[in-house]
C-alpha cells in the first residue's frame, strides 16, 4: 500500500456500459435504454455512487501511510530549530540578556531560550605540557590568526596535557562552553552518541582552592578529533587563579589517560565563554511560574506591552484571567506590575487587597507575551466538534516544541476559564489535535469537553528550518546591549530542519531497504567497512578466497601517514562491526595494504615552444600510477595504454618515442602484456621515473 496502483480501476463510463449489457441477463421486459428512461437515470446514479465508493476505498490517506510506516519502524522526524553557539567580544562589564533576545544575520533571526549572563571572562592562553616541558599555543586564541597547532605534540602519549587559561571562570556549578576548531583533514565517520572513544580518553580538571579537581565534561570534539563544543561543569569548590600564572589566570587542565590516536589532534582555533541561541522568531511566549506570590519575568517580548496573565486558584483547575489592577485596592482578579529596567517585569498577586490570588499548586501562573503582530490575529477559531476539524494558524513553519493553544470556555456560573493545550496530548476529556507545522494548521481529532470553546494562540514561534544551519565565522547583530560588543559564531549552525513529510519518510524507508545490514555481496562488505563508526577509511576491497573459503577484505586507513598501515585498533573495530553483519558460516580476514612502487622509463619528444615540459610529463605519469592518493582501488590493473595516452595528450608533447612501466617487486604485482596486475591488497605508487626529454625539430 505504500506504493500501490489499482490496475483494475474503472471509469464511470466503463462501469455504466457493463451495467447496460447485463440488463438482458436479468429481465427481457426492460427494453428502453435511452437516457430519458427513469430506470436508466437510477442506474446512472447507482453507478456514480459505486465509482465514488471505489475511489474512496482505493485512496491511501496520509494517516494510513503514516501508520503503515510506523509499523515498520519509521516515524516522521520532528522539526528542529537550528542551534548556534555565540561568542561575545569586548564585554566590559556583566550584561544580562533576557529570554527571547533576538540576534540577526540578514533575514534570519536567532534567539536566547532563557536569561543569559554575558560576563567579562575570556581565554588568555593555551599551553601544552609534554615530558615536563611547556609549549605555548596561545596563538590559537587569536581571532585573526589561523595557525594550527599539534597541542599534544607529534606523538601523543598518556600523561600529556593541555592547559586552558582564562581571566576568570564561571561560578561553582555553572557551565563553561568551549569550541574547538579542528583541522578537517580526513573523512572520519561519525562517533556514536554513546559509547567509548576508541582512540583516546581525557581527564578534565579545574584549579580550585583545594588544587586541581576533576570536573564533569561533555566532549563533542571527541578528544579533539573533530570540530565541536566542550561543555565543562564547574566544580562546587571556588575556582582561584593558579599561583604559577604571572597574570593571575585561572586554569583548566585536560590530560590524556589513553592515547591511541590514528590522527594527531591538530587545533586551528579555540574559543570560549560561549552561549546558545536558536534560530526562531518568537511571536508569543508562554512562561510558567510555580510560586503564586509573584512572578519575575525577564523577557524582551514583554516590552511590547501585550501581556496576558493566567492563574490557577485550586489544584487541577483551569486557569482564570487576571488583569492589571487599575487602583491599589481594586477588587477582582488583578495583579500589580513593577518594572526594573529593560525587559524586567514583576507580577505580584495580593489576595488581601484584591480578593483573588493564585494558589500554591503546580504551574500556578502562566504569563503569555505577544508581539503586536500576533496580538492582531491570535484568535484562530471555535471548536465545532466534528471529526478532523481543520483550523488555519496565523503563521506557517511553526516550532512544535514551543507551540500551545489557549482554549476559552465558560464554567457553570458563566465565567470564562482557560486551558493551555499542547499538540497530541491525550488525556481524558482533553482537546486532542495534531499540529501541521510547515503548513501552519491544526487538525482537531477529538474535541473532548471543549465543544464550543474559543481557541487562541498561546506560545508560538516560527523557524526557517535548514536555512538556520549557517556557516561559521558570521557576525550577528542585536539590540539593547552596550555599544562595542560583537557577536560571532565559531561553529556552524546545526540541527535545523522541518518536520519530515510522509513522502520523505517513505523515501527513507526505501533507502533503508537497499542499505546493507547483513553482508552478502562484496559491495555489502565494502559499504559496511567504509561506514565503520569513528574510523577514517580511505579504500576498501573485498574478495572471496575460494581456496581457504573465506572473505578477505583489504583496508587502507585515511590517516596522516604517507603510506598508512592497518593498526590493531582499526582491525579490531572493523572485525567487531562485521561480526554482527556476517552470515553465520562466513569467515572473514582483514588484510593490511601493501604499497608497490612502479618504475617508469622512456624517451619523449616535446615541442620547442613549451617550458617545464619535464615537470608536466612527470606529474602526468605520477597521476596515472599513484593509487595511494587517487580513486583507484586495490587490485586495479594499471594499463600501459592509459599511461601512454596521458603523456601523449599533453600539449607540450610531440610524440612518445619509447616507454616502459615495471613493478619493483614481482611478489606484489606482476607484469603481463605491458600491463601491471597488482595483488588484491596492493596499491601502486610512483617509484623511479626516468624520462629522457628531447626537443623535436622538423
Amino acid at each position: 500500500m505504500l506504493n500501490s496502483k489499482n490496475l483494475n480501476k474503472k471509469t464511470f463510463e466503463e462501469r455504466f456500459s457493463e451495467a447496460l449489457t447485463q440488463i438482458p441477463l436479468y429481465t427481457d421486459e426492460w427494453t428502453n435504454f435511452n437516457a430519458s428512461d427513469p430506470g436508466i437515470t437510477i442506474l446512472e446514479s447507482l453507478t456514480a455512487f459505486e465509482t465514488l465508493q471505489a475511489d474512496a476505498i482505493d485512496q491511501v490517506t496520509a494517516p494510513v501511510l503514516q501508520n503503515l510506516l510506523r509499523l515498520v519502524g519509521f516515524s516522521a522526524r520532528k522539526g528542529k530549530c537550528a542551534r548556534l553557539l555565540l561568542a561575545a567580544e569586548h564585554v566590559q562589564e556583566p550584561v544580562y540578556l533576557p529570554a527571547n533576545q533576538q540576534f540577526r544575520i540578514g533575514e534570519l533571526c536567532f534567539e536566547t531560550n532563557r536569561v543569559t549572563l554575558l560576563n567579562t571572562g575570556h581565554l588568555t592562553g593555551v599551553y601544552g605540557k609534554r615530558d615536563g616541558e611547556f609549549f605555548d599555543y596561545s596563538f590559537l586564541c587569536e581571532k585573526e590568526l589561523k595557525v594550527p597547532g599539534f597541542v599534544f605534540g607529534e606523538h601523543p602519549k598518556v600523561g600529556d596535557s593541555v592547559y586552558f587559561t582564562a581571566n576568570m571562570l564561571p561560578e561553582p556549578g555553572e557551565e563553561l562552553i568551549l569550541y574547538m576548531n579542528v583541522a578537517d583533514r580526513y573523512n572520519r565517520n561519525d562517533f556514536p552518541e554513546k559509547g567509548r572513544n576508541t582512540f583516546a580518553e581525557i581527564k578534565w580538571e579545574c584549579y580550585t582552592e583545594e588544587g586541581f579537581k576533576e570536573v564533569s565534561v561533555r566532549d563533542y570534539s571527541n578528544c579533539f578529533l573533530m570540530s565541536g563544543e566542550i561543555r565543562i561543569r564547574m566544580p562546587q569548590e571556588m575556582t582561584v587563579p593558579h599561583p604559577d600564572m604571572p597574570d593571575g589566570s585561572c586554569m583548566i587542565r585536560a590530560t590524556l589517560t589513553r592515547a591511541d590516536y590514528d590522527v594527531r589532534p591538530k587545533l586551528v582555533k579555540v574559543q570560549g565563554f560561549l552561549f546558545e541561541v536558536w534560530q526562531k522568531k518568537t511571536l508569543s511566549s508562554c512562561t510558567t511560574f510555580q510560586k503564586p506570590g509573584s512572578a519575575r519575568l525577564f523577557s524582551d517580548l514583554a516590552e511590547e506591552g501585550y501581556v496576558h496573565v493566567y492563574a490557577r486558584e485550586s489544584k487541577g483547575s483551569s486557569y482564570r484571567r487576571y488583569e492589571y489592577a487599575p487602583t491599589p485596592d481594586a477588587q477582582g482578579r488583578y495583579y500589580d506590575l513593577q518594572k526594573e529596567g529593560y525587559g524586567m517585569h514583576i507580577y505580584a498577586f495580593d489576595k488581601k487587597r484584591h480578593g483573588f490570588a493564585p494558589e500554591k499548586v503546580k504551574n500556578s501562573v502562566r504569563i503569555v507575551a505577544y508581539t503586536e503582530e500576533m496580538m492582531r490575529k491570535y484568535a484562530i477559531g471555535t471548536v465545532l466538534g466534528y471529526d478532523d476539524q481543520m483550523l488555519k494558524l496565523p503563521e506557517g513553519k511553526v516550532v512544535a516544541d514551543s507551540f500551545s493553544i489557549i482554549a476559552k470556555r465558560l464554567d457553570e456560573s458563566g465565567e470564562p476559564i482557560y486551558d493551555f493545550v499542547r499538540p497530541e496530548r491525550s488525556e481524558e476529556g482533553n482537546l486532542y489535535y495534531h499540529l501541521y507545522e510547515y503548513e501552519g494548521k491544526i487538525c482537531i481529532e477529538d474535541a473532548g469537553a471543549f465543544i464550543g470553546a474559543e481557541l487562541f494562540i498561546g506560545g508560538c514561534a516560527t523557524t526557517d528550518g535548514p536555512d538556520g544551519n549557517i556557516r561559521s565565522g558570521s557576525t550577528l547583530t542585536t539590540r539593547h546591549v552596550p555599544a562595542g560588543i560583537r557577536f560571532t559564531n565559531p561553529g556552524v549552525g546545526t540541527g535545523g530542519c522541518f518536520r519530515e513529510r510522509i513522502p520523505d519518510v517513505r523515501k527513507r524507508f526505501v533507502d533503508d531497504l537497499y542499505t546493507p545490514y547483513t553482508a552478502v555481496t562484496a559491495s555489502d562488505y565494502e559499504t559496511i567497512v567504509k561506514k565503520t563508526p569513528q574510523l577514517c577509511i580511505h579504500k576498501v576491497k573485498a574478495n572471496m578466497d575460494e581456496a581457504r573459503n573465506r572473505v578477505r577484505i583489504a583496508v587502507k586507513p585515511g590517516t596522516d601517514e604517507e603510506f598508512p598501515k592497518l593498526s590493531d585498533i582499526y582491525r579490531k573495530v572493523i572485525e567487531q562491526e562485521l561480526e554482527n553483519r556476517r552470515l553465520l558460516t562466513t569467515r572473514i580476514e582483514i588484510i593490511p595494504p601493501v604499497y608497490e612502487p612502479v618504475n617508469v622509463r622512456g624517451t619523449i619528444y616535446v615541442k620547442p615552444t613549451y617550458e617545464n615540459c619535464r615537470q608536466q610529463i612527470e606529474e602526468a605519469i605520477v597521476r596515472q600510477i599513484d593509487y595511494v592518493h587517487s580513486d583507484k582501488n586495490f587490485g586495479d590493473v594499471l594499463r600501459f595504454n592509459e599511461v601512454f595516452h596521458a603523456i601523449e595528450e599533453l600539449d607540450c608533447v610531440e610524440f612518445v618515442y619509447d616507454l616502459s612501466i615495471q613493478p619493483q617487486h614481482s611478489n606484489q604485482a606482476r607484469l603481463k602484456d605491458a600491463d601491471i596486475y597488482p595483488a588484491e591488497n596492493c596499491l601502486l605508487c610512483a617509484g623511479t621515473v626516468s624520462i629522457e626529454i628531447d626537443v623535436y625539430v622538423k
